[in-house]
């Protein structure tokens, strides 16, 4: 073995401690890094697999009634290469044991067999037997959610008629991973279900005999989603079609696709942030790890090693260290990878998970963990080996000191003598300070950007449920409803005040850009479901023009004043311009706000509503829920408190799960950077502290001038560390942001206080292990001079 080779094991041997913690710091950076890539990458392969083995539709349209002979017609449009009728249908389900009424999606299925496109995937059961038009299968979670199994029975309103339902089986299925039910915006598993019954059974409770209400396509590869769409509509104008769509608008893909791009930009975002700031940390630790063994280098070059060897050296004790911190990084990032696709799986009920584990991804990890290291310490190698052996074999010159305080008065008099020496230490040598304060600020930087979702949440749940929309429960119709209808929800058990509105499908075009949305007609003195400026403010809405959400407005690049083009899609299809009159602040969706009387001049339409808002007294909710119970005209009731414990209980859950893990990784690197600075800068001033005990100095007086510096620096990180952990949360916001959901940067002052007091509890931890190795001091072994 080498010479070079047997003091690299020694030096490895003799400085463990700080050869791990400094792994430790590059597996945090690899970690991150796998365990996001590899659980998009699993979760999107996975939801490739599930629409391709099921035959997801690709295009979806409903219609008031068509006779089924306009599927052959169907068929016959370019680019079209399967189609399926049915009749989808929502109804009321009245489930025994349960005070508040459920709505559910009736979808029907072929007599004695499965649906060709968007097959069911069988958890339990079987399908409905043939003639038997009682049987059903229901969605897994609502039977989980309802401990249902076979045999179990429940009562749904089907076309204002009450029937007895026995449930067969419950399955899953590519179009309902994300099933939201009328006037909601988050799912709810106790209170909606997709109920799948024979097309024979549906056919008769809806007076359908030979007709469907929707219909499903599977295109070609290569046909034009826009041009087959625009044929469909054409053909379903007559018979009460509304406006087809494609997967981006289908309401569970467009959400299962937010998710992952969250998912994905994550991975984007945090991964890099995570490696760069170890290769900072790396760079400053063994940048002073390596001037320590100055002299050791210019005895090495004074003995004939040239710089190639002596830089070789430093290169495989950086690279050991990387290479200790990818294996570590690879293990713990494809454990968390697992654990996060597994999550997100349950939180999907995806039936199967298709785990990658492509090369490329551990390739590209090693890649940057060992670039990071090579790095950081390339510089510090640099720098030392460009010394002639005759300058390297010294000791570097002292620094010019100098008082600390001008005159006899002033701070000296009033510091410690301990005190001004350590404030001298760290004023004559200002680089190391700033570069420790530095490393810490990082530390802290990374633990509040792991940690500000938490306060990003707490606002979106008070602004949305609380400062917009504030009614207690919504009640949604199957056909829109003259607007006295309000008159008549105010007077319903409990109700204390109702605010109808009115909803219509539209396109929205700017230019080139255009999206499908949805423009509510509500009053203009609404006082439950408010209109939110961009300052959070409430507004009223403008006789004429439309209010839209501030992201639409990015999307289409339009400002108040600037004109927009509208398709309507409900009732008499044509294309109107109107201005932009606000943006507003939502979180959810986007969408269109104006005053109910404009909606309806726009429709050239009486005034009417899809639903009512109510503010309800909590004593009377039974009332309430038994009404419904009775009344066919009401298609669900939405409750908000529901809706806020299942956006608890779900989205906010994952969101702090992720959040969880990166702050835990991230404690980790803070660790390490104080740790090692901690390590570093004893071993800098050993000579000097040994003299100090030779002097007469206490090991408590010795030890606190070390840890009071150490405090001092770690103190003054934290204002930095907030502020560049302020931008970099800015950052993961803007990345994070999408169409159906996004956030408003908030970092609670509790954000900063717990990033500042996991760092200040690694300084303790730190301080402890310093206190140990200054008590076990070898003053002789220290003072030895080497000649």
């Amino acid at each position: 073995m080498r010479v070079l080779d047997r003091k690299l094991l020694r030096d490895l041997r003799r400085a463990w401690a700080q050869a791990l913690a400094m792994a430790l710091v590059i597996a945090g950076g690899s970690a991150t890094l796998l365990m996001a890539v590899g659980a998009y990458r699993t979760l999107d392969e996975t939801r490739i697999a599930y629409y391709e083995r099921n035959r997801f539709a690709d295009v979806f349209a409903s219609v008031r009634r068509a006779p089924n002979a306009v599927a052959a017609a169907i068929a016959e449009i370019p680019g079209v290469a399967a189609v399926e009728t049915r009749i989808a249908k929502l109804a009321l389900l009245d489930i025994p044991d349960v005070a508040e009424p459920a709505t559910a999606q009736f979808i029907s299925v072929p007599q004695g067999g499965e649906p060709s496109l968007n097959r069911l995937v069988l958890r339990s059961g079987r399908m409905p037997a043939l003639g038997r038009d009682e049987e059903v299968v229901v969605n897994e979670a609502f039977a989980k959610a309802h401990g249902f199994s076979p045999e179990s029975r429940f009562r749904a309103i089907l076309n204002g008629r009450k029937r007895d339902l026995t449930v067969v089986g419950t399955a899953l299925s590519p179009e309902f991973i994300y099933a939201i039910g009328p006037g909601d915006i988050m799912p709810d598993d106790r209170r909606f279900a997709i109920v799948w019954m024979s097309e024979d059974a549906l056919e008769a409770a809806y007076d359908l005999e030979g007709a469907f209400s929707s219909v499903t396509l599977k295109l070609s590869r290569g046909a034009s989603e826009r041009e087959v769409i625009r044929r469909l509509d054409a053909l379903l104008e007559g018979y009460g079609g509304s406006a087809a769509y494609g997967r981006k608008d289908q309401t569970s893909d467009a959400f299962v696709d937010h998710e992952l791009d969250m998912l994905g930009n994550m991975s984007r975002t945090l991964p890099p942030i995570f490696l760069l700031v170890a290769a900072f940390l790396v760079n400053l630790v063994l940048t002073r790890m390596i001037a320590l063994e100055r002299e050791q280098i210019g005895l090495l070059k004074a003995i004939g090693y040239g710089r190639l060897a002596i830089a070789s050296h430093y290169v495989k004790f950086v690279l050991c260290i990387a290479l200790v911190g990818m294996a570590i990084g690879s293990i713990a990032g494809t454990w968390l990878g697992s654990f996060v696709a597994n999550l997100f799986g349950d939180f999907f009920r995806f039936p199967y998970l298709v785990f990658i584990r492509s090369p490329d991804l551990y390739v590209l990890g090693a890649a940057l963990s060992i670039a990071a290291a090579l790095i950081g310490a390339g510089r510090a190698v640099r720098d030392i080996v460009s010394l002639p052996p005759a300058v390297a074999i010294q000791p570097p010159a002292p620094a010019r000191f100098r008082r600390l305080f001008p005159g006899r008065g002033g701070p000296s008099a009033i510091l410690s003598q301990r005190s001004v020496m350590m404030m001298r230490i760290i004023t004559h040598h200002p680089v190391r300070a700033l570069l420790t304060t530095g490393g810490m600020a990082l530390a802290t930087a990374i633990l509040v950007v792991s940690l500000f979702t938490s306060g990003t949440m707490e606002h979106l749940i008070d602004v949305t449920y609380f400062l917009a929309d504030r009614q207690d429960a919504t009640l949604s119709f199957f056909d829109k409803r003259p607007q006295a209808v309000v008159h008549e929800a105010a007077r319903l058990p409990g109700v204390l005040r109702a605010e109808a509105y009115r909803e219509i499908p539209v396109r929205i075009r700017s230019g080139s850009v255009e999206r499908r949305i949805m423009i509510t007609g509500r009053p203009r003195d609404a006082d439950l479901s408010r209109v939110i400026d961009i300052d959070l403010r409430p507004v009223a809405l403008p006789e004429g023009g439309l209010a839209i959400s501030q992201m639409l407005g990015e999307i289409l690049r339009v400002r108040p004043g600037d004109l927009v083009e509208i398709d309507l899609l409900d009732g008499e299809r044509r294309t109107v311009r109107l201005p932009v009159a606000a943006l507003v602040e939502d979180y959810f969706g986007i969408k269109g706000m104006m005053d109910a009387d404009a909606v309806s001049r726009l429709l050239r339409e009486a005034p009417a509503a899809d639903g009512v808002h109510l503010a309800v007294d909590p004593s009377s909710l039974h009332g309430l829920y038994d009404w419904v119970k009775r009344t066919p005209l009401v298609s669900g009731l939405a409750l908000q408190r529901a809706s806020l414990t299942n956006f608890r209980a779900s989205l906010a859950l994952l969101v702090t799960t992720m959040a969880s893990i990166y702050t835990a990784l991230a404690a980790i690197i803070a660790f390490g950077i104080i740790y090692n600075s901690a390590r570093v800068s004893l071993s800098e001033r050993a000579r000097d502290l040994a003299s100090l005990r030779v002097l007469g100095f206490t090991r408590g007086e010795v030890l606190r001038m070390l840890l009071l510096e150490l405090a001092l620096l770690t103190v003054l990180a934290q204002p930095p560390g907030w502020a560049a952990g302020y931008g970099l949360a800015w950052v993961m916001k803007e990345n994070l942001a999408g169409e159906l959901m996004r956030v408003r940067l908030v970092v609670e002052h509790s954000t900063y206080v717990l990033a500042s007091a996991i760092v200040l509890t690694a300084a303790m931890f730190s301080a402890l292990v310093v206190a140990r190795r200054v008590s076990r001091l070898d003053l002789v072994a220290v003072l030895k001079t080497r000649d």
